[in-house]
């Protein structure tokens, strides 16, 4: 004989909570001047990733007599540099260096100081007073002045320019890590971490970093343009990138004698290295906003 068995009705399933990430993302999609800053930055990473595809003309070939044509002349679209190349092409290739060196020893900085920063935040001690006041040395000269000196003493060139900005950085980063590990190292999860027998390394992996990377990662953000301009900057004194590189702070150096002839075509690298500082500040506050990190 069988038997009917009733089952009550399944409960229905609990929402579920949105995630940390997914409130920034929403925060950071309904703020109208990130979205642009990021729509700025993604299409001028596009053009320079795209530069060979995109390109209208080869960015080193020269023509005496094609040099410093107008924006708008026939076949170059924002005209010649001093040696008759493509101004288009060449602010395209630009971008290639130019937003290498504002990434990457931000990058590597971000890498480096943040594990030197936890690390003697979490330690404390004698090694916190020893590494934080001989970082304290750094600050004592500009950013600018520093890079100069680094990579004047090192000599000019693409890797040494990145080696010098990442001195740069490394202090300013390591400040931001020790302090937020420091603040965390006092809260009483940690203690109560450490009571249930876990080892350091496993409470600086999961409870500290955790705490950290969000306010060590919005610093970091902020500081590309930071490092883009500084890396233009030493480019047009003669110790970054060396010609017939196309790079947007070289550029300015070779085009600022027909800042009277031509100025419109001589501003361009500028014009360039402001657009891509501003959407990349404009984007890291609104990182910052959203992730309500103050």
């Amino acid at each position: 004989m069988n038997t009917l068995v009733l089952t009550p009705p399944l409960a229905p399933a609990a929402a579920p909570v949105p995630s940390y990430w997914r409130g920034v993302l929403r925060a950071l999609l309904r703020d109208r001047v990130a979205m642009a800053a990021a729509l700025v930055l993604l299409s001028i990473v596009l053009a320079a990733l795209l530069a060979p595809w995109l390109a209208p003309a080869d960015p080193y070939k020269a023509s005496m007599l094609r040099r410093l044509q107008a924006v708008g002349s026939p076949g170059h679209l924002l005209g010649t540099d001093e040696l008759g190349r493509d101004l288009l092409a060449r602010l395209m290739y630009g971008g290639r260096l130019s937003l290498l060196m504002g990434v990457l020893p931000v990058a590597l900085a971000f890498g480096i100081g943040t594990t030197l920063g936890v690390l003697v935040g979490y330690i404390g001690g004698r090694l916190n007073t020893v590494v934080m006041r001989t970082l304290d040395v750094f600050y004592a000269f500009p950013s600018v002045l520093l890079a100069v000196a680094i990579s004047g003493a090192m000599g000019p060139g693409l890797s040494n320019s990145m080696i010098a900005l990442t001195l740069v950085f490394v202090p300013q980063v390591v400040r931001v890590a020790e302090s937020a590990t420091t603040q965390v190292r006092r809260l009483d999860y940690l203690e109560a971490a450490r009571m249930s027998g876990a080892g350091a390394l496993s409470i600086v992996r999961v409870h500290v970093l955790a705490n950290v990377l969000g306010p060590v990662f919005v610093y970091a953000t902020g500081l590309v343009s930071v490092s883009m301009i500084l890396g233009s900057g030493l480019s047009f004194l003669g110790l970054g990138v060396k010609p017939p590189e196309p790079e947007w702070g070289l550029m300015l150096n070779t085009l600022r004698a027909a800042i009277f002839t031509n100025p419109w075509v001589a501003a361009l690298p500028g014009v360039m290295i402001f657009a891509t500082s501003i959407a990349s500040n404009l984007l890291a506050d609104g990182l910052r906003s959203a992730m309500e990190i103050r």
